[in-house]
């Protein structure tokens, strides 16, 4: 009996190591010793408190549990663990690991990413006083507690160095998490108002009184008050129409004036009930649960639910307006009856808000919703009901992939054309959209992918049958597709038609439609008033002292912007140059376009949606209502307003400049083109009126805005396949773009140069460059880009991609390169 309680116990102390994540770019994970008072506390996807280096502490993610020691160092002892159960699960560390080799990036980047700041502690974080401290139970919190609020209270914010030194001890994350778990304090938070569904009042008359009977007695009673009486005639009369009757309607239709109506309210006659509307519609009604499937829709829904069962990805190519939201919701009420959790992706979080109280309609408390607009500690919340299983139908921007999903079912990825699926900046620099693909694979989840003009990659897979496809090309209900016209600003120019920026025939349309109390849409891809302003006396041009680029001058601030790294200046009236006050504003931004047309319209009412009218709390949100609820009846705007949003009352689009898009120096430029195009002319005629669509334009017979106007995709499809194989490019060859960085112009030059000869030697003519991009210097760093070109075979990109790594640890030791930055980006663009 003593020897078997002897070997129990040595097993009990056999010494254990972890392997961690740190929220770093380092190249590996890194092991540590577990104390013995630990070693029944440590489990994969814990976080754990580490010391890194000589005094900086963080808390890192167990990542592999051994007994072995590390060869070439001696294990530091981690300090604490900090979780009662894991927060990373182990299908979220097999897409970590996906997203670090895929992406070519390092683990710890992945999980800067993916992870919300409150889970990153470390000891340069910030933590402050919650706004709930006053509700907060004092008697609950211990003397190490109170010590830190007391310092809260005198300090404002302390850094978790800062509270290491004044409680004198390493171990301050338990702490730190008792006092963020009682709302005591918050960490690391931008505080960002929660989305709020637009609501509204309606009049409900008692059933007490609604009864034949009762109801006589009522009217009878209110005949010496026949202000209250018209009002309950005006209700009756209402009813037989409609169900619910808006506040705002009933003192309209009786006329009886807010006075008696809350006089019949204090009688217990009427009850005043706030619900939810909805603001996609155009017109304030009640959002009712149930809706019919067309015949085209319930043929693609069945078509869907048949390819799942051999493909676990499927392409719906559903015309603008087709109705293809309606499809995710029956397709997410069949995925919750199976007991499954549903990931549905957006592009822009913007386009949350509109989406979001439609399916809270339907699934209720069920769906939560998941994007870096909301602070930091309602992001934890999010992710810790997602792991525990609370919330199952997520809605989300790209970051919604890295969730701790359970039981994940089904994914949707809608507008998955959208290069705002790209993460740019900074590493990983993922695509959501792929990402979700092998989020679904991990899972076992069918994939959905869903959009008005597919992006040419996703399509050749889908006409490859790689993926499923099912076509939906016909619109919802009474809508029809636009009317599409090119103007020739040419033209329109030589018979001095033109006014401004616009052409007589888009003035003439904006103005019928204003007569008509309908909306308008304006499309100018870029901000501010004007792109660049030039000397005419020696041809000088304000520039950015950090980015190779013009300055923009914003007529909003009355300062000149640069869009890159957000340098400002004051805008100059004399050239620095010569000392001329000849000064020109070349080119037009959304701004200048507001200014012009409420001078050639003066009762238009303008609203412009942009990144600049956007940067406030909410900002967004407010102007799509009030667009909606049309107190201003036309929008001037960017991008922005091509990304799925839906208005009833727009009748007009107006194009401003095609030729800016079409003449981008990108080979995805005429897809991209195709896209936008068709994208912001599917805003017009989305109810029963109709819609007319006019894009001005110099190049008036380029084949892209031929197809736009055909509503061609399939012929956009098959041109842009047939060159981007003959000059290997995607969906053929897979692409890796590599930036050289340097902050001496030479040195940048030179370190390209080496690089370039040793990939050339090891790749040969896969490697293109190095060449200096179009925009050569951002933020005091001169760029020189190479890109290699792979062939689209799962054995060549991985060959590649691990000598490429062996190359760039070749390069980076060479002391030739100090001071270089290397960046790396797969399938970029």
């Amino acid at each position: 009996m003593l020897e078997l309680q002897a070997e129990g116990h040595q097993q009990e102390r056999t010494t254990k190591f972890v392997d961690v994540i740190l929220p770093l770019a380092i190249s590996k994970t890194y092991t540590y010793r577990v104390p013995y008072e630990l070693t029944s506390s440590v489990a994969v996807g814990k976080r754990v408190i580490v010391q890194f280096g000589k005094s900086k502490i963080y808390a890192a993610i167990v990542y592999a549990i051994s007994s072995k020691a590390p060869e070439r160092y001696e294990a530091k002892y981690i300090l604490d663990v900090l979780d009662d159960s894991p927060v990373v699960t182990a299908d979220q560390l097999k897409l970590w690991d996906w997203v670090s080799d895929y992406y070519m990036c390092h683990i710890g980047e992945v999980m800067q990413a993916a992870m919300p700041a409150v889970f990153k502690l470390a000891s340069e974080t910030k933590v402050m006083a919650s706004d709930r401290l006053a509700l907060v139970d004092r008697t609950s919190l211990n003397d190490k507690e109170f010590l830190i609020l007391d310092a809260l209270d005198l300090a404002g914010e302390l850094k978790v160095s800062d509270i290491m030194k004044l409680l004198g001890q390493k171990t301050v994350f338990p702490i730190l998490k008792s006092l963020f778990n009682k709302d005591a304090i918050v960490i690391s938070e931008e505080l960002r108002e929660r989305y709020k569904p637009k609501k509204k009042a309606f009049v409900v008359l008692s059933s007490f009184f609604d009864q034949g009977e009762e109801r006589h007695l009522l009217l009878d009673s209110l005949e010496r008050a026949p202000k209250q009486q018209d009002a309950v005639l005006a209700y009756l009369q209402l009813r037989k129409r409609q169900e619910h009757i808006a506040k705002s309607e009933l003192l309209e239709a009786s006329g009886c004036g807010q006075s008696a109506l809350k006089a019949l309210i204090d009688k217990g006659v009427f009850i005043i009930e706030e619900r939810v509307v909805s603001r996609l519609y155009g017109e304030d009604v009640f959002v009712e649960s149930g809706f019919d499937l067309s015949a085209a829709q319930q043929e693609a829904i069945e078509s869907i639910q048949r390819q799942f069962l051999e493909k676990d990805v499927v392409l719906l190519h559903g015309i603008t307006a087709s109705g293809k939201t309606q499809l995710y919701i029956r397709l997410i009420e069949a995925a919750l009856t199976q007991g499954n959790t549903i990931l549905y992706l957006l592009p822009e979080i913007a386009l949350t808000s509109q989406i979001v109280e439609r399916l809270r309609i339907y699934f209720g408390q069920e769906v939560g919703v998941y994007h870096s607009r909301f602070n930091d500690n309602e992001r934890a919340e999010v992710w810790q009901k997602v792991l525990k299983g609370e919330i199952r139908v997520i809605l989300g921007a790209r970051s919604a992939v890295f969730l701790p999903f359970q039981n994940l079912g089904l994914i949707i990825i809608d507008e998955e054309h959208e290069i705002s699926f790209k993460q740019f900046d900074p590493a990983p620099r993922y695509h959501a959209r792929d990402t979700a693909v092998y989020l679904g694979h991990l899972h076992h989840a069918k994939v959905l992918l869903g959009s008005a003009t597919p992006s040419i990659e996703t399509y050749y897979n889908a006409k490859s049958n790689k993926y499923g496809l099912v076509t939906l090309s016909q619109r919802y209900g009474e809508s029809k597709l636009p009317t599409i016209r090119i103007v020739s600003l040419k033209e329109e120019g030589r018979d001095k038609r033109l006014q401004s920026y616009f052409s007589e025939v888009l003035l003439n349309e904006i103005k019928q439609a204003i007569n008509n109390k309908e909306q308008v849409i304006l499309f100018q891809n870029r901000r501010g008033y004007t792109p660049m302003l030039l000397c005419r006396t020696c041809g000088y041009t304000p520039k950015c002292t950090n980015c190779d680029v013009s300055l923009t001058f914003h007529k909003s601030t009355g300062k000149l912007h640069c869009h890159y790294c957000g340098f400002k200046e004051e805008q100059i009236q004399v050239c620095p140059a010569c000392g001329s006050t000849h000064l020109e504003n070349k080119g037009f931004g959304t701004e200048r376009i507001e200014e012009e047309l409420s001078m050639l319209i003066p009762e238009a009412k303008i609203g412009r949606l942009d990144l600049d009218s956007t940067r406030g709390k909410d900002s967004f949100e407010r102007i799509i209502t009030d667009f909606d609820e049309q107190q201003f009846n036309v929008l001037v705007g960017t991008q922005m307003v091509a990304k799925g949003l839906d208005f009833g009352k727009v009748t007009v689009i107006g194009i401003i400049n095609a030729d800016a898009l079409i003449n981008y120096p990108d080979f995805r430029a005429f897809e991209r083109s195709f896209s936008l195009l068709s994208q912001v002319s599917g805003r017009a005629g989305r109810r029963s009126s109709a819609g007319n669509v006019i894009i001005q334009a110099y190049a008036t017979q380029h084949r892209v805005l031929e197809q736009v106007v055909n509503h061609d995709y399939e012929g956009m499809f098959m041109t842009e396949v047939q060159e981007r194989k003959h000059y290997a490019y995607p969906p053929f060859y897979r692409l890796i773009k590599i930036d050289v960085k340097h902050k001496d112009q030479n040195e940048a030059y030179n370190a390209a140069q080496r690089l370039g000869t040793l990939l050339k030697e090891a790749f040969g003519n896969r490697v293109l460059g190095p060449e200096t991009p179009l925009i050569s210097r951002i933020r005091n760093y001169f760029i020189n880009t190479l890109l290699i070109k792979v062939e689209r075979d799962g054995t060549s990109i991985q060959k590649v991609k691990t000598a490429l790594r062996q190359l760039l640890i070749t390069f980076e030791s060479n002391k030739a390169n100090k001071g270089v930055f290397v960046q790396l980006d797969v399938d970029p663009y």
